[in-house]
């Protein structure tokens, strides 16, 4: 399979699914087949869910002195985010100051590169966050 033809056929690179489960409720991301709280119970009851990818900055770190392939981004942060579905992902937050970020800081996610093989290799793209006004 062409590589092209693989990244348009994976649709959870291009959007952010996770799985709630039927018995709990409780929301996971990434998506995962049985609820670590439900166990076996909830097989076959984990529903798959698109996120909004809007949520809040619970913990945040700015990183000042990033390793060699990040040197051009820094400062940069990494905040864990609680998505409004419950689900908490770790994700970079993008078109801000890092002084700007508060816990509590209202975020959606933004589609973005995240890098590439060489000039002319494949390009990887993924979800990052900005600041809700």
């Amino acid at each position: 399979m062409a590589i092209a033809r693989f990244w348009r056929e994976n649709e959870s690179r291009y959007n952010m699914y996770g799985k709630k489960c039927g018995i709990c409720q409780k929301v996971y991301f990434p998506a995962r087949d049985m609820c670590p709280k439900c166990r076996r119970e909830s097989m076959g009851k984990m529903e798959k869910i698109q996120l909004t990818g809007k949520g809040k900055v619970i913990s945040y770190s700015t990183v000042h002195d990033g390793l060699p392939a990040f040197q051009m981004q820094v400062p940069y942060t990494i905040a864990i985010i609680e998505l409004e579905e419950g689900a908490r992902i770790t994700g970079q937050i993008v078109d801000c100051k890092p002084d700007s970020i508060d816990l509590g800081s209202k975020v959606e996610s933004v589609f973005r590169k995240l890098g590439e093989e060489g000039k002319s290799g494949v390009i990887h793209y993924g979800y990052k966050f900005k600041l809700i006004k």
